[in-house]
């Protein structure tokens, strides 16, 4: 597959902070990706690119049309080498793909990072395209002479999870010049209508008063405490939206077109199929947590929001005004030291090991914190390579979400550092299980600061600020889910217009925010931002399944003796060699019990209920 540089992000989960005084944020970090490369032009950068290419050709050769008789064979011509062979080259095609797709979201409005950017990617599409052979003839090598060889050679058997994770592919396989096809089209498909969406969205400014702001500053704005500021926000957000909405619908229909294509080609049933096969979740169980989460809309966030809009002394909330401050909420900036200790002194009272992991993102420049125009919005980890480091990327403006969003991204961070053992072939955790050490960590640092606070108002905010992040990342991104399946299946039947689209944006959101929240004109363009609907369709339920996954867990980890860190780890350095069932039994949880995803919803509700106790209290 082409080595495309999409990373994880979570701008959508909550607005992100922008622009704040420098002096009160202390030193914020830069990351050194001369860890991974000198410099664009360096010769040991060059000098890989070169490898890479000269390398996919000899294995092209050494082993295409050799698979079957490898798969029988053990030692250097056995199928174990070419799987080892296969690590290698994935590792250097991963450490390539990634210096150049750190260095263009370091800048995406510098037009010799995009040049550079689009350069590799197409260089690496043209190297792919000779590795694509091995999983597609593997897969046509019978099951039995693969099974017997793995019998035979403990080299093979290591190989075994991701074989057999290979195996589920197969139904969807295509005839290798068409997947090849595929391939190479991509890079002026997808791949470039993503770079449009990334460039178009950086470079967009609002105006806001007097100030011409990036979207970054525009949101953060949503946080402010003036009511005043927050609409001023609202509208210029609306109205750049509004400005730009030809591109933004152009690259949606042309993105759900492009994948009823492929999908259709591929035989997937329904539209979110691709996407539970890729994450190894059976359509049953994302069905389950969609309607679990659906049906608690009126007990988490409709009653929510009714109870916030009192709070605020309004009947009813504007769009503008869901993430506001409550009155109780200090304004006060939290400088990045202050940041870090909080974390890693969550992280450490959990496991030292974990803080010990988490504290050399900071130690090792590992870290990109300022915010910056032309720099990706929102935030993501990305793991690179095993033979490297991840790295992780934020937009550091030292309110209280910003910290959340720093241990939400190192537990991402520590998560991919534990699966790097399994090597490149097996370390990637699908998106299910990748945002369960991420809201873990969330979770942790959430407790310990609540857990420092004896004043009742200040324990209000914090309860309050976490229900809203809880309610940002189940109900907002099973609305967002729906919303996709939406368009996803209008498009099938031709072009949608901006009016439709936002017709579908409006119907989700009002359905997900209840009566509380006014629909404000010019809030039904605000799909547009969300980079999760172009890089990865249907990638938002993630966000649900791993918050719920999480309180669960919580709950299992508040009662548990010893051993349950030691679980933790293994569940985390397994990467993915597992099923989710499999590593969630040692814990007694099974996402496909009906009742798994209430228990991890009566958590969000139980912290609702516990607002209500102290408002009434006080």
């Amino acid at each position: 597959m082409p080595r495309d540089f999409q990373p994880a992000r979570a701008l959508s989960a909550a607005p992100a902070a922008a622009a704040a005084p420098q002096a009160e944020l202390g030193d914020l970090p830069l990351w050194n990706l001369t860890h991974l490369y000198p410099s664009q032009t360096s010769d040991v950068f060059l000098a890989d690119l070169e490898r890479a290419a000269t390398d996919s050709l000899s294995f092209e050769a050494k082993w295409k049309g050799k698979l079957t008789e490898a798969a029988a064979t053990a030692g250097e011509q056995g199928l174990a080498t070419a799987l080892r062979e296969m690590d290698a080259l994935e590792d250097l095609l991963g450490r390539i793909a990634s210096y150049a797709g750190l260095t263009y979201y370091s800048d995406m409005t510098n037009a010799a990072n995009g040049k550079f950017f689009g350069d590799v990617q197409a260089k690496l599409t043209d190297i792919s395209a000779h590795l694509l052979f091995f999983p597609l003839e593997l897969n046509r090598v019978d099951d039995a002479i693969v099974d017997a060889g793995m019998e035979k050679d403990p080299a093979l058997a290591h190989y075994r999870p991701w074989i057999v994770d290979l195996r589920k592919d197969k139904p969807f396989q295509l005839e290798d010049r068409i997947e090849q096809l595929f391939l190479e089209k991509s890079m002026t498909g997808a791949a470039a209508f993503n770079r449009l969406f990334d460039e178009t969205l950086a470079s967009l400014r609002f105006k806001v008063g007097e100030q011409e702001l990036p979207l970054e500053a525009a949101l953060n704005m949503l946080q402010d405490a003036d009511p005043a500021l927050r609409e001023q926000a609202a509208k210029a957000l609306s109205q750049t939206f509004k400005d730009n909405i030809r591109i933004f619908v152009l690259v949606t229909n042309t993105l759900a077109k492009d994948k009823e294509i492929s999908d259709r080609w591929r035989g997937f049933e329904d539209i979110a199929d691709s996407r539970h096969l890729a994450n190894r979740v059976e359509r049953e169980v994302v069905d389950a947590l969609a309607k679990a989460v659906r049906e608690a809309y009126p007990r988490l966030s409709h009653r929510y929001y009714a109870m916030k809009a009192k709070w605020l002394g309004m009947e009813q909330m504007n769009s503008w005004d869901r993430n506001a401050p409550l009155p109780e909420t200090p304004d006060r900036l939290i400088p990045w030291n202050e940041a870090k200790d909080t974390v890693l002194s969550a992280y450490g009272a959990f496991a030292p090991e974990m803080a010990a992991i988490a504290g050399r993102f900071f130690d090792e420049q590992w870290i990109d914190a300022p915010a910056r125009a032309g720099k990706a919005p929102g935030a993501f980890a990305h793991p690179t390579v095993p033979s490297a480091h991840p790295y992780v990327l934020l937009n550091y403006l030292g309110k209280p979400r910003d910290v959340m969003t720093l241990a939400h991204e190192l537990g991402h961070g520590v998560h991919q550092v534990l699966a790097g053992a399994q090597g490149p072939l097996m370390c990637q955790t699908p998106l299910t299980l990748a945002e369960t050490a991420s809201v873990f960590g969330e979770m942790l640092t959430f407790r310990t600061l609540l857990d420092r606070t004896a004043d009742k108002r200040e324990r209000k905010a914090m309860l309050a600020q976490k229900v809203e992040d809880m309610i940002n990342t189940v109900v907002r991104q099973i609305a967002f889910y729906e919303f996709e399946r939406k368009v996803h299946t209008a498009r099938k039947e031709g072009e949608l217009t901006a009016e439709k689209i936002g017709e579908l944006w409006l119907s989700v959101q009002s359905e997900s925010l209840g009566p509380a929240i006014r629909i404000s004109e010019g809030y039904e363009s605000w799909w547009a931002y969300i980079p999760h609907f172009i890089h990865s369709p249907f990638y938002v339920y993630a966000y649900a399944f791993g918050d719920c996954l999480v309180n669960s867990l919580y709950a299992v980890y508040q009662n548990a003796e010893e051993g349950f860190q030691q679980k933790y780890f293994e569940l985390l350095k397994a990467g993915g060699t597992k099923h989710h069932s499999e590593l969630l039994a040692p814990f007694g949880l099974d996402a496909t019990d009906p009742s798994f995803w209430a228990k991890g919803l009566s958590m969000i509700e139980g912290l609702i209920d516990e607002l209500e106790a102290l408002d009434k209290a006080s």
